[in-house]
């Protein structure tokens, strides 16, 4: 329990700095990284043929938004299946089948990270640092991006307001915003743990697979084969940049990712470290910093349930087990050198904040630790991936804006501005598709015979299934492995789950800000909706439960909820 106290302390501790600082990157006043970076940032405009200082509206800043992830994807795809013919591929590793590179490639576009692939043996060092490495920087560079253009928008006030040339309300620059994170934010943070993480003895090389050669003459095998590569500048970002993944297929459980309690701790706290700081970074950036602190207070509380759930489930003994051996935590799919807890609290946070990597198998958690991992993913806005998960909180607080002013009967407004239909039908578009294809994939999944490709008949069976599309939805990537999810289905079924569940809930809210920020503002009155206090934050979350439950309630109930009765009996 101290550890998990430690990393919660430290990782809050290095998020209120980091957070000052990641708004600083996104205002207009001039900041010590602005003249640091600032020829290099004009360098890249210049070669990509944008002018950054000119404003957009919200259709050009997601027209710009989506183009980007057209041509990463599309980029990405032909080096997929054509890795067996370039450069940097010692093994000499084949192209991939068009699904799975179809597949890949939506997953690491929408920062997710899903992997229906085992990276050391399917993936060249050209695949895993071009195709891969370079996307986990730009993808939640842009989700952050995104989130400074609905905040400075959403939140700005009348005298702050910017209009493009045509008069039109101007939410930012997306070419600016992007660059500036990637420069100021994403390459030094994942250049300084990449290094703690070598220094830990996780391996950064370029030469290929090394062999050892078993002590034991008797055993069967005369030679082992231990693929190598840059492992730790990957492992940096995709724990910062919230892609999850990994080199090694089964992630940080592999000792050459994850090989001392010292990484360990460090690649935990970089899971959580920059969603939090998006929370300290929106209140200084729209100066609400009470309102800031109620969100915190509201994720910090939501992760607390689910953590402690985890970590009380993963300390309880495996059922299998029952009578076989002497009474302790749920060992199974678990590093001993790792520990029950520390595995219970990675599998709340990479799931609380769309990270999806892990240090053990999250399949052989108990049923109620399974459970909170998938109630973290329908929430999806604990602390949510990098930029996005801030992003759908927003949405639910909108919402509850919604409720709360019917509740006391006045129409609903934000700040003074009125929300009306045309913002709250988008707000609902954002939140009702999550439980629409998810549960609607899962039900065809389940139902038409062979689709599935899961290794478990009975409950659980429909927790693989549902886990997988939660997974998807959320930009999560994690897994109940055991699914034969190589197949068409499953990598054209995702992707479709993985591209809407990225794009619709990020470009509604950006169209919702730049129209919110159109309306004159009435004057506040003692009779207005105050949304930076504790009794809305209680309000939010009641919203943001109640949705959850009553979207998902049956599903946990048939799946993970079925399951721990059973064992129970």
């Amino acid at each position: 329990m101290n550890e998990v106290l430690l990393i919660y302390a430290t990782a809050l501790l290095l998020a209120w700095p980091l957070g000052r600082y990641m708004a600083s990157i996104y205002s207009p006043a001039p900041d010590f990284s602005r003249r640091g970076c600032g020829a290099i940032e004009n360098l890249v405009y210049r070669a990509i043929g944008v002018r950054p200082d000119v404003p957009m509206n919200w259709k050009q800043y997601g027209k710009a938004l989506l183009k980007l992830h057209v041509i990463v994807a599309v980029t990405a795809f032909v080096i997929f299946m054509q890795q067996g013919r370039l450069p940097l591929n010692p093994d000499g590793i084949e192209g991939m089948s068009w699904d799975l590179a179809l597949h890949t490639a939506a997953s690491f576009i929408t920062n997710t990270n899903q992997q229906h692939y085992s990276g050391q043996a399917q993936l060249s060092y050209f695949s895993q640092l071009i195709a891969i490495v370079s996307i986990q920087i730009v993808t939640p560079a842009a989700g952050l991006a995104v989130l400074a253009a609905i905040l400075r928008t959403l939140f700005a006030r009348q005298d702050e307001r910017r209009m493009t040339s045509s008069g039109e309300i101007s939410v930012g620059n997306f070419y600016a915003d992007l660059v500036r994170t990637v420069t100021r934010l994403f390459i030094p943070l994942a250049l300084i743990t990449s290094l703690l993480l070598a220094w830990q003895g996780v391996p950064g090389t370029y030469q290929g697979a090394q062999f050892a050669h078993p002590i034991d003459s008797s055993a069967e095998l005369s030679e082992q084969r231990i693929p190598a590569g840059p492992v730790a500048p990957m492992v940096a970002i995709k724990q910062l940049g919230t892609n999850g993944g990994g080199w090694y297929g089964p992630n940080s459980a592999v000792p050459l990712e994850n090989p001392t309690p010292i990484s360990n701790f460090i690649e935990t706290v970089a899971i959580v470290l920059v969603p939090m700081a998006s929370v300290f970074m929106a209140g200084y950036l729209t100066g609400r910093r009470r309102l800031a602190l109620s969100i915190l207070g509201v994720m910090l509380a939501l992760s607390a349930a689910t953590s402690g759930l985890a970590i009380w489930s993963e300390n309880q003994p495996n059922a299998a087990f029952a009578g076989l051996a002497a009474e302790g935590p749920n060992l199974e799919g678990k590093e001993v050198r790792i520990g029950a807890s520390a595995t219970a609290l990675w599998g709340a946070f990479t799931t609380q904040t769309s990270n999806g990597s892990v240090n053990g198998m999250l399949d052989s958690f108990n049923p109620l630790g399974g459970a909170a991992t998938l109630m973290d993913m329908f929430v999806n806005a604990t602390f949510g991936g990098v930029g996005v998960g801030l992003i759908n909180y927003l949405l639910l607080l909108l919402l509850a804006v919604f409720l709360g002013s019917l509740m006391v009967g006045r129409s609903p407004e934000l700040y003074g501005r009125a929300l009306e239909a045309k913002e709250i039908k988008l707000v609902s578009i954002a939140l009702l598709l999550q439980p629409l294809l998810i549960l609607g994939l899962t039900a065809l999944a389940v139902t038409l015979p062979g689709l599935a490709q899961n290794s478990n008949p009975g409950v659980h069976g429909l927790s693989q299934v549902l886990y997988e599309y939660a997974s998807a939805f959320a930009n999560n990537g994690s897994g109940f492995e055991g699914l034969g999810d190589n197949t068409v289905w499953w990598n054209v079924s995702c992707s479709v789950a993985l591209i809407l569940g990225r794009f619709i809930p990020i470009l509604a809210p950006l169209a919702v800000a730049a129209h919110m920020a159109a309306k004159r503002a009435a004057p506040v009155t003692i009779g207005s909706l105050v949304i930076e206090t504790p009794t809305f934050a209680l309000l939010t979350l009641g919203v943001i439960l109640m949705l959850s439950l009553l979207s998902f309630f049956p599903a946990l109930v048939l799946g993970p909820l079925a399951e721990y009765l059973s064992l129970a009996g």
